[in-house]
């Protein structure tokens, strides 16, 4: 029994001074650069990040590029830097675009890259598995018993002190999982097929429409094509009643 005291205090000490070399997790952060129509991507655009990583645009304009929480990234195209974006304050690092304004000089023939909402969540599940696998560290996880007695994983128990990392990494798995749920309803309450039924035509009375009535995930995964269809119709019927409402003009205090 004390062999064993002992042998736990020998790991956790180890962990403890593990703890000060294993750096926080790295995150990607993915995107597109066009140029200012954003229609056309730029190739060979270079990603800066302020923790020394460095990448650059492909022919379709994408990048992605490793950093950390408290990074920032800029981007530098012919010389001419972008101003720099806290990590932090990236709505969403798995598409992050941004436009450069180009001189027409510089222009260049370049292929249009059409997106596909399943392969792009398929992707993303594949570049973030690490962030959607993660659980934070237990004693189920730390122990095995085989029969040679009980067996401690060093990695886990290094893992069960890095609190900072831990919550980071829940926070990081949240927001990714908000982000995929965004983009589902995004790609199931899209403006053609709002346009389709509901026939507006005016861009500002479209994005308050869709404002108002947009879906949530819980509904947008669970509903049939013909029963979303048809919430959309019965949401603008609603929605040109709200339009058409005017509220009764109250009566003047009577005079006493």
């Amino acid at each position: 029994m004390k062999a064993c005291v002992r042998y736990i205090k020998t790991v956790l000490g180890l962990a403890l001074l593990l703890l000060a070399s294993k750096s926080f997790a790295q995150y990607k952060v993915k995107g597109h650069v066009l140029d200012s129509s954003r229609i056309y991507p730029i190739e060979l655009v270079t990603v800066h990040s302020t923790g020394g990583q460095t990448a650059m645009t492909d022919s379709t304009g994408f990048y992605s590029i490793g950093v950390a929480e408290k990074d920032s990234i800029w981007f530098s195209y012919l010389g001419r830097p972008t101003p720099k974006y806290p990590v932090l304050k990236i709505a969403d690092i798995t598409q992050f675009d941004i436009a450069l304004r180009l001189k027409s000089d510089v222009m260049r023939e370049v292929k249009i890259r059409n997106r596909n909402y399943k392969e792009d969540s398929t992707q993303n599940r594949k570049d973030y598995a690490k962030a959607f696998n993660f659980h934070r560290p237990s004693l189920g996880t730390m122990t095995s018993v085989t029969s040679s007695g009980v067996g401690f994983d060093l990695d886990e128990i290094i893992r069960l002190f890095q609190f900072r990392k831990n919550k980071s990494m829940e926070r990081f798995r949240e927001r990714l999982e908000q982000e995929e749920r965004d983009k589902f309803v995004d790609h199931r309450f899209t403006k053609g097929l709002v346009k389709r039924l509901t026939g507006i035509e005016k861009e500002d009375e479209l994005a308050d429409f869709m404002k108002k009535y947009r879906p949530t995930f819980a509904f947008a995964a669970g509903t049939s094509d013909y029963d979303f269809q048809f919430f959309i119709k019965i949401a603008y019927e609603e929605y040109k009643k709200q339009k058409t409402f005017k509220p009764a003009i109250p009566a003047a205090p009577k005079a006493f």
